[in-house]
């Protein structure tokens, strides 16, 4: 039958398209049911590539500004010794599409190249009685698709508010607004300190605008280790970002020019603030409306999907990856390389292959922000709480040759150990290339490395990667070169 496949893919995000391919690759005859115009879904088109290519804006942005450290003549330098530099907001919003498109453009080659069916429109969950479940496709014809395994439910997640705060997506806007901003505003307040907001800040204020950061939380980037998010405040302190830590944003009125934002600050003072744009970043909720999931059986939790360690719901033949589900235990992590890695397991299951459950104290964390932030496993406040009897090393980034030339001297890498087996329980980082470096850390703790073992793998010189050799040195109170 024409619309009866193994698999049904329901969203094509980074969850559903890597489940749609890994399906195909295993012999299993696939669709994926997208309404949006691209594939790729929000980290491809809203999210993780469109503000990270602005990100990479704002990087250029800052050699450029330096260029009198670096020996290169480009113009007049401003009173603060920064080289006076003009950001043209078309071109580099130009410059982000088209990074996205050519990537959207591969998404539909690898559909092509593993016979992959897109089908374009909104799907919803049917059934007749105690009869399979259907997906009904509506986008011109209406057609029914039936699938003959399982169907994997991918719709992601969406920016939400919070109450008393009316998104009117032109002077109070979430991330899918602030990427396409073709001017640079002179002022920004931001909601939230997640990596959403950070990034934002780090974004605006490198383009040249007033930014201040709202956060209801008592620090910045609130899920990281304690000394990261020191870290990361004092750095913004010096780069002119204003952040409130523990401050309550009671209500927001737009206007023609700006907007009047009250807020409850930590000593209880309340204030009233004007910007030219609220950014909304408090966070995503679950994408179902529509898909009739409560419908047809499905268990929810606050609007998620439920599912087990397989990524199986309440219902025989559905299955759900990625921000839409959870998992009933502590927050399901919403990160693009999470809901990949549930596809790819989803996929294999389905396939009959044997699979082993994600161990959610090993996913990293990136944050783009400038200093970025890499973190992967417990911090020490976590590790504490948990029973360990703690040891820690840390190691700043300033001291490497690397970073000199780099010109990029903040930061520090922070292990967490246990005591008893010298066993590796977590490392953050805030820095030059955290990004990046957070890897080696990740293999390390899925191999269950102890610090002795990071202690005696060779760190190429000179590296940024050297002071992760370096803070496990400082772990066991042997710092090299500290």
């Amino acid at each position: 039958m024409a619309n009866e496949y193994d698999v049904i893919v329901i969203g094509a995000g980074t969850g559903g398209y890597v489940a749609a391919i890994r399906a195909a690759q295993l012999g299993l005859k696939t669709a994926v049911v997208e309404k949006q115009k691209a594939l790729g879904g929000t980290c491809l088109i809203w999210g993780c590539i469109p503000t990270k290519a602005l990100l990479e804006h704002a990087h250029a942005l800052k050699i450029v500004q330096h260029a009198k450290d670096w020996g290169l003549t480009i113009g007049p330098s401003t009173d603060s010794g920064q080289a006076s530099v003009g950001i043209d907001m078309n071109q580099v919003q130009t410059r982000k599409d088209r990074i996205v498109t050519g990537l959207t453009k591969g998404v539909e080659f690898l559909f092509k190249k593993n016979k992959i069916d897109w089908i374009k429109g909104t799907a919803r969950l049917t059934r007749n009685g105690s009869g399979p479940v259907r997906i009904d496709v509506f986008e011109g014809e209406q057609q029914t698709l039936s699938a003959r395994k399982e169907i994997i439910v991918a719709t992601g997640s969406a920016p939400r508010s919070v109450p008393g705060i009316e998104i009117d997506r032109k002077r109070i806007i979430t991330s899918d607004e602030a990427i396409h901003l073709r001017e640079v505003p002179k002022s920004i307040a931001i909601m939230g300190s997640g990596a959403v907001g950070v990034e934002f800040a780090s974004i605006f204020r490198r383009f040249g605008s007033d930014v201040t950061i709202f956060e209801l939380l008592p620090r910045l980037v609130p899920i990281e280790d304690e000394a990261v998010s020191a870290e990361l405040e004092k750095s913004f302190r010096k780069q002119g970002i204003t952040s409130h830590t523990g401050a309550k944003v009671t209500g927001a009125r737009a206007n023609a020019d700006g907007v009047d934002i009250d807020v409850q600050l930590a000593g209880g003072n309340s204030q009233t603030l004007r910007a030219d744009y609220l950014l909304v970043a408090t966070g995503r909720g679950p994408v179902t409306t529509g898909l009739n999931a409560e419908g047809v059986g499905l268990q929810m939790e606050k609007g998620y999907i439920k599912v087990d360690a397989q990524y199986k719901t309440n219902v025989p033949g559905i299955s759900a990856v990625g921000d839409v589900i959870t998992l009933g235990g502590p927050g399901h992590p919403q990160l693009a390389h999470v809901s990949s890695a549930e596809g790819i397991i989803a996929a294999e299951r389905i396939a009959g292959q044997e699979t082993r459950p994600i161990n959610y104290d090993h996913v990293p964390g990136c944050t783009y922000c400038d200093p970025e932030i890499g973190s992967v496993g417990l911090t020490e406040r976590e590790a504490r709480e948990r029973g360990y009897d703690v040891r820690i090393g840390t190691f700043p980034f300033g001291v490497l040759g690397r970073a000199k030339m780099a010109g990029e001297t903040e930061g520090f890498v922070k292990i967490v150990a246990a005591k008893k087996y010298d066993e590796l329980l977590g490392v953050h980082m805030i820095g030059l290339r955290s990004t990046e470096l957070v890897a080696e850390a990740t293999v390390a703790l899925r191999l269950e490395s102890t610090v002795e073992e990071l202690i005696r793998t060779i760190h190429a010189h000179p590296t940024m990667a050297e002071a992760i050799g370096e803070a496990a040195h400082a772990v066991h109170g042997a710092a090299i070169h500290l």
